[in-house]
């Protein structure tokens, strides 16, 4: 009954008793809302589609769409670290964050969790109903991922699924930003989906190969998915992520936007670029917000982002002509 790493509330309340106004500022994660670019897809893709019209009111909701999402993602980051605070200490790096440095009041920080999904999800309601509905599902999502005793991080494979789920939600949270009234397409949401694993996975993967041994002995205790995993076992995950997601993005592509082959050389190599780093030591893959310091992959990932929006908006017939089929279809 007192083994914290099963009952992280008995480990908490040793570790509330000095709180400051920086600890549960920072638990709020707000350098973490770069991940939010996840949204600005949908919202190009939407506006591709849909052609509604870019009014006064469509770039409002936008404005409010994308605060309200940084709202919902900070509620769970709350909620992450609140929950995390009994197995950080068995990490290398994480043992200093806030709340197992006893900077943060528990009840409050509880508090600050449900008021951060309050203020977003009356923002999102402000949008549409739509997306009140997507980030209450967002906020679940990390319910799911950290809560006992669901908590599907401590689940091999489970862990970057359930996560990476988030991104289609991301996709869809963009989409109805623009339109309320649709869905993006099903083929580009499992694209999106898969890819969000092969960036989760290599994540892990760069987690697992920069520890001694030691330290992975103390990172089972810290999350209970990394006494399976192995790098191995990572990277063939991690080559059926990368996979399935290129499948899914050439359904869509072929289904709705043929000119937006021409991006799959630069898409391939902003996969390329990312596996590399998650070789590294201490690489920006452990921590997503940094990758912004990888000035290779920020380059092909510009270039690439602004070739696939100008795609979206040219047509280029000689496309259609040679991937057309060469001979007619057998009759049933």
């Amino acid at each position: 009954m007192n083994n914290p790493l099963h009952y992280p509330w008995v480990e908490l309340r040793q570790h509330s008793h000095a709180p400051t106004l920086a600890g549960h500022f920072r638990i709020m994660r707000l350098d973490h809302w770069i991940k939010n670019v996840f949204v600005l897809p949908g919202i190009v893709i939407a506006i591709a589609f849909t052609q509604v019209p870019l009014t006064t009111q469509v770039a409002l909701n936008i404005v409010l769409g994308i605060l309200a999402v940084g709202l919902v993602t900070s509620s769970n980051y709350v909620l992450n670290e609140i929950l995390d605070s009994p197995y950080d200490r068995w990490h290398p790096s994480k043992k200093s964050r806030p709340v197992p440095g006893g900077q943060v009041n528990i009840p409050v920080g509880g508090l600050q969790w449900m008021a951060l999904f309050a203020a977003g999800a009356l923002l999102a309601r402000a949008v549409n109903v739509q997306l009140f509905y997507l980030l209450t599902l967002l906020w679940i999502m990390g319910c799911i991922y950290n809560v006992p005793p669901l908590r599907s991080k401590e689940w091999p494979y489970l862990d970057v699924i359930s996560e990476a789920v988030n991104n289609p939600i991301r996709l869809m949270a963009g989409w109805y930003m623009v339109d309320g009234a649709t869905w993006p397409p099903g083929s580009l949401l499992a694209a999106y989906w898969m890819v969000g694993c092969y960036f989760m996975a290599i994540k892990r993967f760069s987690e697992l190969v920069n520890l001694s041994d030691d330290e992975r002995a103390s990172m089972g205790k810290y999350r209970t998915s990394f006494q399976y995993y192995t790098p191995t076992r990572l990277l063939i995950s991690i080559v059926f992520y990368g996979s399935a997601s290129m499948l899914f993005l050439g359904v869509f592509i072929m289904r709705y936007r043929m000119e937006l082959i021409l991006s799959f050389p630069l898409i391939a190599l902003v996969m390329a670029q990312y596996l590399n780093i998650g070789f590294k030591p201490d690489s920006s893959a452990q921590n997503p917000e940094k990758l912004y310091k990888e000035f290779g992959l920020m380059v092909t990932l510009a270039a690439c982002s602004i070739l696939i929006v100008c795609l979206f908006f040219m047509d280029i017939p000689w496309i259609h002509d040679f991937f057309a089929p060469s001979f007619p279809y057998m009759a049933n």
